[in-house]
């Protein structure tokens, strides 16, 4: 877990990191606003505290900014405004939480954890959508979606199609597909991997001008809408 801190404070920022860090959260700390949005282009975080009295760009500013191109990674306002319409500021330009100084560390880290929690559980069902160009496969519900019409699958086709999203563009052959959509059980000499191949190709691909099966000869097939 990555945490980066705007907070001004020498000493406040140098005790909060010590105490995430004592609690297995590496915390890396920053003291104004524009060096906060240079810092978060070269670097993956996890959540971001924001202080918002700090040179340069204030953290409310900073809030904004971010959420212009970064709209899911969670913030929290660490602030000495409690004033109702100062938190109203704050979640209006889509903070996830405030926290009024002066603060006890171990609330800061029971908010932490779970703002953490959630945005993994959020990760969590997202991961069940697969989405390739206008394709939507969501693999909770076993339905398909391309160009925003629902298409119908039988079992074998929905397998088959979910294992070739799951290679992110890469080719699989057809002695992997057998083994992992067919677990061996049909003579692996047939042409039913073509078969079944050619099934999607008619409902996903027939009316469509832009292609996502695609055959790389000799080595096997891949899905891709280049």
């Amino acid at each position: 877990m990555n945490i980066l801190l705007l907070e001004d404070d020498l000493i406040l920022s140098a005790e909060l990191c010590k105490f995430l860090e004592s609690n297995q959260i590496s915390c890396s700390k920053v003291f104004d606003g524009e060096t906060f949005l240079r810092e978060i282009k070269n670097n993956s975080y996890d959540l971001y505290l924001l202080d918002i009295n700090v040179p340069k760009m204030n953290g409310l500013d900073v809030c904004q900014t971010l959420r212009t191109f970064d709209k899911t990674t969670p913030i929290i306002i660490l602030s000495a405004y409690g004033d109702l319409s100062d938190k109203k500021d704050a979640f209006t330009r889509l903070a996830d939480d405030y926290l009024v100084k002066p603060f006890q560390f171990e609330e800061l880290l029971l908010r932490i954890n779970s703002l953490l929690r959630r945005k993994t559980q959020s990760e969590n069902i997202e991961s069940d959508v697969i989405k390739v160009d206008d394709l939507i496969i969501n693999k909770t519900e076993q339905k398909v979606f391309r160009g925003g019409n629902e298409i119908a699958l039988t079992l074998k086709e929905f397998q088959l199609l979910v294992y070739l999203a799951e290679a992110q563009g890469r080719t699989v052959s057809k002695q992997q597909i057998t083994e992992h959509v067919w677990e061996h059980n049909f003579n692996t000499n047939t042409n039913t991997v073509e078969v079944y191949i050619n099934f999607l190709r008619k409902k996903l691909d027939k009316d469509f001008p832009v292609k996502l099966i695609h055959t790389r000869s000799g080595f096997g097939y891949y899905l891709s809408p280049l």
